[in-house]
């Protein structure tokens, strides 16, 4: 039986070393190569073909999502598994309609990574079950628009309504409708609480300084 041929994309080297260990006793998997950044990603994708990427979503020059929009993109029979820290049901939705198969979780590498290979290349697909559960519990009406996330980008940046409006050329009312509609949608007590539970489902995230 050829061996499955993977490429591992993650921006911290102990992580990516702890994968190669865990593929060198499997008798039916290879590591095919390692990338660091979304952008290696996708150069190496195009260099290997690997049968299966491992992907993970925050990584510097282009994030997760970007590199497997861009891989699928030119691969469209890419197989590709989210494998991160981030639990929130939005960004694995984002994941999932990027083009990724699965979506699992580093804290179970261990017990989730090797079936959940031989599953995708095998034509299935995964989602972390907890995950899976969150996303039924949505509906469409939960989504913020575009321009919701933006704002509420702006907010979680410590801007004010009056200087979220001027940043997005809108009237103030205009921002504090925004406002009004996120917080409907998240469930959110305040302004506040709605960025925590952004944050919490991946909706958005806090830019590093």
């Amino acid at each position: 039986m050829p061996q499955i041929r993977i490429l591992t994309v993650d921006d911290h080297p102990l992580l990516r070393s702890g994968i190669a260990a865990l593929l060198a006793d499997q008798k039916d998997m290879a590591l095919a190569g390692e990338a660091a950044t979304g952008r290696e990603a996708v150069e190496e994708f195009r260099r290997l073909k690997p049968d299966i990427t491992l992907m993970d979503i925050q990584m510097p020059e282009m994030d997760g999502i970007d590199a497997i929009i861009a891989i699928r993109g030119e691969f469209p029979a890419a197989r590709i598994i989210v494998l991160t820290t981030y639990e929130g049901d939005a960004l694995a939705q984002r994941a999932l309609k990027a083009g990724a198969q699965a979506y699992i979780l580093k804290a179970r590498v261990r017990k989730d990574l090797l079936e959940t290979i031989r599953l995708v290349h095998g034509g299935a697909k995964r989602v972390d079950p907890d995950i899976a559960e969150q996303i039924a519990l949505r509906t469409d009406d939960d989504m913020l628009s575009e321009r919701e996330v933006r704002v509420l980008s702006l907010i979680a940046a410590g801007n004010s309504n009056k200087e979220v409006a001027a940043q997005l050329s809108i009237s103030e009312e205009t921002a504090k409708t925004h406002v009004r509609n996120i917080l409907a949608k998240l469930g959110a007590q305040d302004r506040t609480h709605a960025v925590t539970l952004a944050l919490q489902r991946g909706i958005i995230h806090l830019s590093p300084k």
